[in-house]
């Protein structure tokens, strides 16, 4: 990689440890990690703030012309792709598998995915992860009108 791709990440506390080493992985890949939080353990924390301050940071970056793409955990990742997605221009993915890591790419460009860090043992969440990030969104005319629906809604809204 010429220019270091650049990953978002957010977390709760279910996803804390997890957090950390997916960090150090993407780092030794080559990866610029930016860490929204929390970056201690507690069991009451509000995951929301830390997922959408990462979620804009992708948006933000994208927008900038940054190859940037967002990761966000939690226990099942419901909540923290429900709170990634409150930002306009993000397309968060809950990925459970291969197939939905990459289909989130192909057909949706997904720009985060969410993840559940107590429904996945480390090292698959780390594969589920590499495989998001990897794989190229397929520019299919169909998926890019599709896209662009969900894009035009959010400029209606605003």
């Amino acid at each position: 990689m010429s220019t270091p791709r650049i990953v978002h990440i957010a977390t709760d506390h279910a996803g804390l440890d997890a957090s950390h080493a997916i960090q150090e992985h993407l780092r030794e890949r080559g990866f610029e990690v930016h860490d929204h939080g929390p970056q201690t353990y507690d069991p009451q924390d509000d995951y929301p703030a830390f997922c959408i301050h990462a979620a804009q940071a992708v948006v933000a970056d994208q927008q900038a012309g940054k190859d940037a793409l967002g990761i966000v955990l939690g226990g099942s990742g419901n909540g923290e792709q429900i709170a990634a997605n409150k930002v306009d221009g993000v397309r968060a993915a809950l990925v459970w598998n291969e197939s939905t890591a990459l289909l989130a790419r192909q057909h949706n460009d997904a720009n985060v995915v969410a993840l559940g860090a107590r429904q996945h043992p480390e090292e698959e969440m780390i594969h589920l992860i590499d495989l998001f990030l990897d794989e190229p969104f397929s520019n299919e005319e169909r998926h890019v009108r599709r896209i662009g629906q969900i894009s035009q809604f959010e400029a209606d809204r605003a």
